[in-house]
């Protein structure tokens, strides 16, 4: 007999204990094709690799403490990045091109919603970046310049990041619990994302500026200039109504989003 050969029971034992699963990942074309961050910022690539939505995902967007507080998504999109980058550095145009993508990589291109009590359904996967022009932006930073129409002042400012959009819900929260009638949204909004005005960028002024001095007008001008220039994802769609009518609208993000079949 051959001392040598192993028996069947001395054999080493398949090592199933130790399993090795390899995830898909997709690829992301960010909107701003990455000339908005820093050189050196792992987003100026343009892309972003995301693995696809598992059950441990799903668990993460029924999470009810995540829905009362309302970061369902930042935690979602945290799981499925596979990229280095911290998400609060990435403006909301390039986060919402992530946003469609975990969709699509999670439950697949067709997204059904309702719009004026019709059905209707878009396959996600046809949504187009907007065209951007990239001659207005100095590459590697998120900064803009505007000269209001009615004040003539030379507005500097960035597009919003996620993390600017924390610091304004944050205050606004604050400012809503000390008068609970307050909706300071849009201004709260500017006063971040205003740099400087006239060259000045002191914070203090330019808070001042946009509680007293900032014109109605010019602010709405504003925020029209930086809707046609922000890069994002291009949500206008193009709907047959049941009277045959056709509609452009910008596509809702229901609750059922990230829930086909509910």
């Amino acid at each position: 007999m051959d001392k040598n050969k192993k028996t069947p029971q001395a054999q080493e034992a398949p090592a199933f204990n130790k399993p090795k699963f390899k995830f898909p990942t997709e690829e992301v074309t960010l909107p701003s094709k990455g000339l908005i961050y820093p050189k050196e910022h792992p987003f100026s690539s343009g892309v972003v690799e995301m693995k696809y939505m598992t059950a441990k995902e799903e668990d993460i967007i029924t999470n009810q403490s995540f829905i009362s507080k309302g970061n369902v998504v930042d935690k979602l999109l945290e799981a499925l990045v596979v990229s280095d980058g911290d998400l609060d550095d990435m403006i909301i145009g390039d986060k919402n091109a992530l946003l469609i993508a975990s969709r699509v990589l999670g439950y697949g291109k067709d997204y059904k919603f309702e719009y004026l009590g019709e059905e209707h359904s878009v396959d996600l996967s046809t949504l187009e970046n907007v065209k951007f022009d990239e001659s207005l932006i100095t590459k590697g930073e998120n900064k803009f310049h505007f000269t209001t129409p009615t004040g003539q002042n030379l507005i500097e400012f960035q597009i919003m990041t996620d993390g600017l959009e924390k610091k304004v819900d944050a205050e606004v929260r604050g400012l809503k619990r000390i008068n609970k009638n307050a909706s300071p949204i849009m201004s709260t909004r500017m006063k971040h994302m205003i740099l400087s005005v006239d060259g000045n960028p002191d914070k203090k002024d330019i808070r001042e500026f946009v509680d007293n001095y900032f014109l109605a007008r010019d602010a709405k001008a504003l925020r029209d200039y930086i809707k046609d220039i922000q890069p994002d994802v291009d949500f206008n769609y193009e709907i047959v109504r049941e009277n045959g009518e056709l509609e452009e609208i910008d596509i809702p993000i229901g609750a059922n989003f990230f829930f086909p079949d509910a």
